[in-house]
Order: C-alpha cells, then structure tokens, then sequence
C-alpha cells in the first residue's frame, strides 16, 4: 500500500469511529510501528488529526476569525439564539472571543440588564447599544488573527472577578480529553474564565463535537451546558450527558 492510500485509510477511519489506535492501525495496514508513527505525525502536521498518547483524534477544522464570521449559517444562528436565552436579568457573565460567542450577543434583547466582562474587542463593540449592560473591557496585548486580547494582564484581572456565567468560545470538546485549544495564550484565559465561573457554557456543532487540539483547558466536566445543534444523533451527546452536562439542543 503507498503512503497515500494509508493515510488515506486512517483518514477515514478516524472519520468513522471518532479515533485511531496505533496498534490498531498496525495490524490492519501490515505495517511497522515507525511507518504508522511517520503517519500519524504528517497527518498531525497537516492539521488533520491530534496525536495523543496510543493513537489519535480528529482535530477540528481552523478557519480565521473573518471568515467564520462570515460563514454563520442557519444552525450556528440558532444555537447562538437558544445559548443567548441561558443569560439572566443582572448577571455577571464572561463573554470569551470567537464568532459563535458575538453571534450569541446578535441574540441578546436590548432590554437585558447585566455586566458583561469580555476580552474581544468585536463582542464589545456590539454590545455598544445595549444601553442596559455594563461592558467591561479585559486589557491585555491584542491578538490580532483573534481580534482578542490576550497575556498576563488578562488572566490577572480575572482572578479578582467572579461571573455568574461564562460563554466559552471553544474549538475542540471531547468526553475524554475535555476541551482543548490551538493556541496556548488564549487557553490561559479560557481557563481563567472558567475557574472564576459559577456555570460555564459551550456552543458546539458536529464539527467541534469529538475533535481534539494541541492546548487542554480543562476537563469536560468543566462545562455547565452544551447547547448543540438539533440534529446531531443523539448517541454522539450521550457521552457528555453522562459525565453530568446539560445538554440543549436548539430548535430549529
């Protein structure tokens, strides 16, 4: 079998069961350990799958934060709508960085009186005519690709604070690995939120359900609620609902 063709197969593998195993792989290519390893580091390299100690998980796809803005499509408006509804009259609540977190805020009433600490500089800035919410902007060092603010001043100032809720923007959630990221600076700041959260709060579709990235945030148990699209089998969210997560699926 050429090298194309077996990672092929273990592309398609990993799309089927949800990961690989070396071992596995091993004896169902008839190759060596080294061969399988070479593998699954240029897939990893690629961007295709996470290694992790035995074997691998998908790894969710990585677009710029421009261009995912762009793409919010019927399901992630939804989600975003029925993740809005979890906010409550004069809470305190962190609001995380990515699109699906600003999609949430398109969602909030202009009536909602509440505090809002956010360190994304596109979430503050939508929340410009919600006269009723106080915004409190996390200073730190910009991230541009992230339109984030991101450092050791960020992760400061959330150690004197305390939310009643935190809305994650997460990458990667998985029963077993629990929530992961790709880059190490804004991990630090999701797990400050996190830790100074009284409910956490994670909107995810099919694509970030089961994948898995290089940065640990912290175990799933970690999250309060997953809300999810609708039309994601239910055997896929039964691993979450076990570990203790609320489940809420839109309604579209």
């Amino acid at each position: 079998m050429l090298k194309e063709e077996r990672q092929q197969a273990i592309i398609e593998l990993l799309r089927r069961d949800g990961k690989v195993l070396a071992a596995d792989l091993i004896t169902r290519l008839k190759v060596s350990e080294d061969t399988i390893r070479r593998d699954l580091n240029d897939l990893a390299e690629a961007g295709i799958l996470q290694r992790v100690h035995g074997g691998a998980f998908p790894r969710s796809p990585s677009l710029p934060y421009e261009q995912r803005v762009r793409e919010t499509d019927a399901a992630k408006r939804a989600m975003a709508e029925t993740a809005a509804r979890l906010i409550h009259e004069r809470q305190v609540v962190f609001m995380d960085s990515g699109s699906t977190v600003l999609e949430v805020v398109a969602h909030l009433p202009t009536s909602l009186r509440a505090t809002i600490v956010t360190n994304s500089l596109p979430v503050a800035a939508a929340l410009i005519h919600h006269t009723e919410i106080e915004v409190q902007v996390l200073g730190g060092r910009l991230k541009k690709d992230a339109q984030a603010m991101v450092g050791v001043p960020v992760v400061e100032a959330l150690r004197h604070l305390r939310a009643d809720l935190c809305l994650l923007g997460v990458c990667s959630l998985h029963p077993d690995i629990g929530i992961s990221m790709l880059d190490a600076e804004e991990a630090y700041v999701k797990r400050a939120m996190i830790e100074q959260a009284a409910e956490v709060v994670a909107v995810a579709g099919a694509a970030k359900l089961g994948t898995a990235a290089p940065y640990v945030i912290g175990p799933i148990t970690a999250l309060t609620y997953l809300v999810t699209d609708a039309s994601i089998e239910q055997r896929v969210l039964v691993p979450y609902q076990e570990r203790g997560i609320i489940v809420v699926r839109n309604e579209t």
